[in-house]
């Protein structure tokens, strides 16, 4: 039985005005559309937007494993902050733990997002370096959908 933490902060900016970023965070159809990466279907993303609200992905991968996300909003200030616990797991069992913080600021060519996470990554079933890859094509993926006409 083991625990590796790790912290790390990734800031993109993108040339949207922060209540659309915001909007993709808060809007549970349109978190769908960038949040999921297993590339698997059919998963079960749903999002209750409100301090308090949970945040649930559940997804069979392609080796038939079930994974799983479980969030809880901490904090949320419209237009500018996101807090969240969650945790992953496989197959029913905890694979991490964390927190994570978005941060939304106004900038001359848009909005600059400032994602930090704290997690505790249990017995070498996730760690660090594959959490912040994932995060990383998830900003992406955001990026894209920012860009579709709404």
């Amino acid at each position: 039985m083991s625990v590796a933490h790790g912290t790390w902060t990734v800031t993109r900016t993108y040339p949207h005005p922060r209540q659309a970023v915001f909007a993709a965070w808060a809007d549970p159809a349109v978190k769908a559309a960038w949040f999921d990466l297993s590339g698997d279907t059919p998963s079960e993303y749903q999002g209750d937007f409100r301090v308090g609200g949970v945040e649930t992905l559940r997804v069979t991968d392609s080796e038939g494993r079930r994974l799983t996300y479980d969030g809880q909003y901490r904090d949320i200030v419209d237009d500018q902050r996101i807090v969240t616990t969650y945790e992953m797991g496989v197959d029913g069992r905890i694979t991490s733990v964390s927190v994570a913080t978005v941060e939304l600021s106004p900038v001359s060519d848009g909005t600059q997002l400032t994602y930090t996470e704290q997690g505790a990554f249990l017995d070498e079933l996730d760690d660090a370096a594959a959490r912040r890859s994932g995060l990383d094509t998830q900003l992406e993926r955001l990026a894209g959908v920012l860009d579709q006409p709404h």
